[in-house]
């Protein structure tokens, strides 16, 4: 039989209200809806565009402190900025194009300079409540869905100006969502680093930073040692921070008026073209940036007019301007430091020397693994790729790429099996991956499953070479698959940390009771949820506990792996905190960690 065939005619085409299509379309307005579980989720993105817009106004001089609360699901931000207009105040929360953010002349440096951030959040809200505050006077409206409900205007002479947004996120658009209250705070961190002498406070804990990125690699980096005090400088519209530390890889913090580009952009580009060129004009020497970028730790921000970014989240600058004046300030300004600092000039340079050194060696022994792989293989041995690297929707599809990292070929075959083959790749380990802390990075070629895991996915040189959007950890939830999953972690944040950093490893969670009756199945995930399950089926229901991902079915496994699928993702709040638990958990302290073993074995059991 053919297709029923639709009219195509004049009621076919729809108009819709702009804050309409927001709640239609959410992804383009705030990315991934998420549940709260990752810190890019929409409902971070939410308050993120409030405070952006409290953030916008201490650029501009106006308002030293923002107050912001959190009880349960609401949310209100209160800024002591200049206040919407009056006048304006429901077209600004309302109607999309409409904002101050249009006029240079009162918003020089902003983010959101296409008037959709706050209208999105009460699009997105079941709740949205607006007071503007100015000259004694005030404008109050509440919406409901995007729909205005109410409006109140008059007088209230001791408000000092500014505006106050309430807002709770919309469980119709968002579901069973949840607030972390570490993602929260990382975020506020963030602002308080970018705007020096700005005083945030969050349900009264006070975010406040005197010398602004310095402060956030102190953070980011802990009790990491580094090769040299922190380089820092700061002007009216560029500022930077750099130092080295001894670990593998390069890390960098980015933003454009305030915007965390955790992609990067033009603007970190050329800050590491500057570093490079600097401390190549400085030494006389012809140093290549691989070498100089060995284990740095940077952080940039700057502020621009009519910044250009891929999406409306704004995680990647494109404006290719301001190139060549960032070039030119790190490159002048690294030279004064390293002329001012000399025996910081001369460790760093002999860093360099090193660097150089041991990529020469390592390109000898690179050769030799790849030429030993091609003996084995023509293919990645026991990579099971998806369609999207084979088709035209290569670069459309990447971002809903992803691969598994499965625990033996029983569980690879299952998943093999029930995988969407178009975006889900296969790649099933051996056995216990080697324990790689401390080693140097010649391990990942002098080992055959280190090495593989590295060309599946495509890391050798960096992200930009990433071939998967989500690298899955997906492991029997046993002691041993706990193992596996920490020795992976290790590998990862050793030798690839900028692969956690930037958010793309998390842990697949899979059920670890099946109870059924003849009627209905329900798949738990805790022994509280299996309890729960019993007694919702009433007498006798079968009970399965799985071991092991190998002994779900393909049918079963097709589900945990779909729609529904429960991801994990691996947060890591700083560098400092990385290197500190690895060496805890992975080092050579064995008789400290039996003891931390035993004394928590001791409590649960008390």
């Amino acid at each position: 039989m053919g297709k029923t065939k639709v009219a195509y005619d004049e009621k076919a085409i729809k108009t819709l209200d702009a804050l309409e299509h927001i709640r239609l379309r959410t992804g383009m307005y705030v990315g991934r809806l998420g549940d709260g579980s990752h810190p890019q989720d929409g409902i971070y993105i939410l308050l993120k565009e409030v405070i952006d817009n409290s953030i916008d106004e201490f650029i501009m001089g106006e308002g030293k402190k923002i107050v912001i609360t959190r009880n349960k699901n609401e949310v209100t931000v209160r800024d002591y900025g200049r206040g919407i207009p009056l006048g304006k105040v429901i077209e600004c929360v309302s109607k999309i194009n409409t904002g101050g953010k249009y006029s240079d002349d009162v918003f020089q440096f902003s983010v959101g300079l296409n008037g959709v951030g706050t209208k999105a959040v009460n699009a997105l809200s079941s709740e949205f409540e607006v007071i503007s505050y100015r000259k004694g006077e005030f404008v109050q409206a509440l919406f409901r869905q995007g729909k205005l409900i109410s409006k109140k205007e008059g007088k209230k002479a001791k408000e000092k100006n500014g505006t106050f947004i309430r807002f709770v996120p919309d469980d119709q658009i968002f579901k069973k969502y949840r607030w972390d209250e570490e993602y929260i705070e990382w975020r506020l961190n963030f602002y308080a680093y970018l705007n020096s002498g700005l005083t945030i406070l969050y349900n009264k804990k006070e975010y406040k930073s005197e010398e602004g990125l310095k402060d956030l690699l102190a953070a980011e980096i802990g009790n990491e040692p580094t090769l040299y005090e922190t380089v820092y400088f700061k002007e009216n519209k560029i500022e930077f921070a750099l130092t080295h530390t001894t670990s593998y890889g390069e890390n960098y913090f980015s933003f454009v008026n305030g915007q965390y580009t955790i992609n990067g952009g033009t603007h970190e580009s050329a800050f590491k073209m500057g570093i490079l060129k600097g401390i190549n004009e400085y030494g006389k020497t012809s140093f290549t940036g691989e070498d100089v970028r060995e284990g740095l730790v940077g952080a940039i921000a700057i502020k621009m007019k009519d910044p250009v970014f891929e999406s409306q989240t704004k995680n990647k600058l494109g404006s290719t301007e301001v190139k060549t004046k960032i070039v030119d300030t790190v490159r002048q300004q690294t030279i004064i430091w390293l002329q001012m600092h000399p025996q910081d000039a001369k460790k760093l340079l002999e860093k360099i020397k090193i660097n150089e050194k041991l990529r020469k060696e390592l390109a000898t022994i690179k050769k030799e693994a790849k030429e030993r792989a091609k003996k084995v293989a023509i293919r990645i041995p026991k990579l099971i790729d998806c369609k999207i690297h084979f088709d035209d929707l290569k670069q459309k599809r990447r971002e809903e790429s992803s691969i598994f990292l499965t625990e033996g070929d029983s569980a690879g075959g299952a998943m093999i099996q029930a995988r969407d083959v178009h975006t889900q790749a296969i790649f099933s380990l051996k056995g216990k991956p080697l324990n790689v802390y401390g080693l140097k990075k010649d391990t990942v070629y002098k080992n055959e499953e280190l090495y593989n895991i590295m060309s599946a996915l495509g890391v050798e040189d960096g992200l930009d070479g990433l071939r998967y959007a989500k690298v899955i950890i997906a492991t029997d939830a046993d002691v041993d698959g706990m193992h596996i999953r920490n020795l992976l972690l290790t590998y990862f944040l050793h030798y690839f940390e900028d692969l956690v950093f930037k958010g793309h490893v998390y842990i697949l969670e899979t059920p670890l009771f099946r109870v059924r009756n003849k009627k209905e199945t329900i798949y738990c995930y805790s022994e509280e949820e299996r309890n729960k399950a019993v007694k919702s089926l009433g007498v006798n229901p079968e009970v399965t506990r799985f071991k092991g991902l190998g002994e779900i079915s393909p049918l079963e496994f097709k589900q945990f792996i779909g729609d529904d699928m429960r991801l994990i993702p691996v947060q890591i709040s700083s560098m400092g905190r990385v290197h500190k638990i690895l060496e805890f958990l992975m080092g050579k302290n064995t008789p400290e960690r039996k003891a931390f073993i035993i004394k928590n074995l001791s409590m649960e059991v008390l």
